[in-house]
């Protein structure tokens, strides 16, 4: 995928993921802060993985949705090249909507082009997208360490 390529996610698209991301937010392992989240991700190949936040006591440990779901995406992978995504969902119950952390921003930025669409959603069904330059302008990635010059 090139990194300029312009990405379009149909609507029903965009409702398959929340549905997708949704139904991970109920399966998320969150003893700890209560605040659970779901993800669910598009691949280049139209196939969508799910992640759900899993912590731990020792909370460092923790995974956050985002990353459990591109690790999804990853291990699920049909292909024998690298797995990308056009696009990722994160569910919560939130009255403001979430954005992902700063960790899972660089994660995205391995897997997704700069124009790779993010979106956030809630119960009140209320959204907010971003690309993923939006999120993460400058990000460190694979073609920096490719072209070196």
């Amino acid at each position: 995928m090139s990194i300029s390529q312009n990405i379009k996610i149909s609507e029903n698209q965009w409702s398959e993921l929340s549905t997708a991301a949704k139904s991970a937010f109920n399966k998320a392992y969150a003893p700890y802060s209560n605040f659970n989240v779901g993800a669910a991700a598009l691949t280049s190949a139209n196939k969508i993985v799910q992640g759900c936040n899993v912590e731990n006591a020792s909370y460092g440990l923790t995974v956050c949705a985002e990353r459990h779901c591109i690790a999804q995406g990853v291990i699920n992978n049909d292909s024998t090249s690298t797995v990308e995504f056009t696009a990722l969902v994160i569910y919560t119950e939130q009255e403001k909507l979430t954005p992902p952390c700063g960790a899972c921003r660089q994660v995205i930025a391995e897997f997704f082009t700069k124009n790779g669409q993010i979106m956030a959603v809630n119960h009140l069904e209320q959204q907010q997208k971003w690309t993923v330059a939006q999120l993460l302008p400058d990000a460190f990635t694979p073609y920096d360490l490719i072209n070196k010059t």
